[in-house]
């Protein structure tokens, strides 16, 4: 019995440091949006990371057909609003210090992620008419907060042009 369990550990690491190999580049970058951290210094985005790697991992069994990166982009948004929460508003750098974490958070879901206004609003458990208000806010936000081209402020042009 335990020698079965030991394969299935094992062939259950092997997937998962897959999924993390292809995913993690890509979800390190969206936690660093969330929490507005300059790229070359990004502790906390990186525990955030971390911590939804490992929820993700906990689960991996269960996920049962479900996007592994959904799940752990999910859990991210979560994790960092119930975090942007207890701590009312994270020190943030550049222009998307400017929003408070809800607007980051939306303008990542949706422009960065392409998170559809639905699903955004069924993962923040708001209105989807709320998601379109805090989104159109940070877009103004951002576009009257600066006049650099958006990818010298760390932000994807995505991000600037929408």
């Amino acid at each position: 019995m335990s020698e079965r369990h030991s394969a299935q550990d094992r062939r259950r690491t092997r997937e998962f440091d897959a999924f993390v190999a292809g995913a993690a580049t890509r979800l390190l970058h969206v936690s660093t949006l969330l929490t507005a951290e300059p790229p070359t210094s990004n502790p906390r985005a990186q525990e955030l990371l971390t911590a939804a790697l490992a929820r993700t991992y906990a689960d991996w069994d269960r996920l049962r057909g479900d996007d592994p990166y959904d799940r752990t982009r999910r859990e991210l948004a979560v994790r960092f609003a119930r975090g942007a929460w207890r701590h009312h508003r994270w020190a943030a750098e550049g222009v998307l210090g400017r929003l408070t974490p809800q607007e980051r958070l939306v303008l990542v879901l949706r422009l960065y992620e392409g998170v559809a206004e639905e699903q955004a609003a069924t993962l923040l458990g708001i209105p989807p008419e709320r998601v379109r208000a805090v989104c159109t806010r940070a877009v103004a936000v951002m576009r009257n907060s600066s006049s650099a081209p958006p990818s010298r402020l760390g932000v994807p042009t995505r991000l600037g042009t929408a």
